[in-house]
């Protein structure tokens, strides 16, 4: 786990006025976030429950609720570029930032929801500024030392969370550019891990890497045995 938060300042590319849709979506998720009354409020999600190969990886993110976060939004819902120039805003931007990831072999020991649960725990607590609300992408609540409150969906919902998406999953996807180079012949530059037709390929000639999940579905070679022929 480590906090992300550096006082160094970085240029971040100034909101234009065909902004105006992403604009309105920040103002949105901000309200959500400032009808709880509390702060410093947290945003804890995470990136990379579902890929065959790769850690899990958990942000959690405290915004200044007077800067203006436009371009922040759920993850899933952004180009890349448009996910990386988010991420840089929230890092210039935000007051704290921290993240923790889970090994392959971690998500294998515990299985993916409890090991995105535990990231998420060590991100909270390798925050500086500590929160007063810890809002939690999900129905699922963990126990921290501030109130918490699960919210399903709510990388599209809240800014804090939705802050916190991006930065798991950019975070994640260069981790993944990184294995890319250590293991080239699995194509994770192109699908990040995830069970892609060229992935489950790869699988197939080359087996399972050090970074495979072997407990997922089509990772293990499969072994002969007793109901083969079912």
């Amino acid at each position: 786990m480590v906090s992300l938060k550096s006082k160094e300042s970085k240029a971040v590319r100034a909101p234009k006025a065909r902004d105006g849709h992403f604009l309105a979506l920040a103002q949105r998720l901000a309200a959500f976030d400032a009808k709880w009354n509390s702060r410093p409020l947290c945003g804890l999600d995470e990136a990379g429950r579902g890929p065959l190969a790769g850690p899990v990886v958990a942000a959690a993110v405290i915004l200044d609720p007077n800067e203006p976060m436009v371009g922040v939004y759920d993850s899933k819902k952004l180009i890349a570029q448009k996910r990386e120039e988010a991420y840089d805003l929230i890092m210039v931007k935000a007051l704290d930032v921290a993240v923790a990831l889970k090994s392959p072999q971690d998500v294998d020991k515990y299985n993916p929801l409890v090991a995105s649960l535990m990231a998420m725990a060590e991100a909270f607590a390798a925050l500086k500024v500590k929160p007063a609300l810890a809002l939690i992408d999900g129905p699922q609540t963990i126990p921290l030392p501030c109130q918490v409150i699960a919210t399903p969906k709510g990388d599209s919902l809240s800014l804090a969370i939705a802050a916190a998406s991006i930065v798991a999953k950019v975070t994640r996807d260069r981790l993944m550019l990184e294995e890319s180079q250590k293991y080239p012949q699995y194509g994770f530059e192109r699908h990040f891990g995830y069970g892609t037709r060229a992935h489950m390929t790869a699988l197939a000639t080359y087996g399972p890497s050090p970074i495979h999940r072997l407990t997922y579905r089509g990772v293990r070679p499969k072994e002969p045995g007793l109901f083969d022929d079912f």
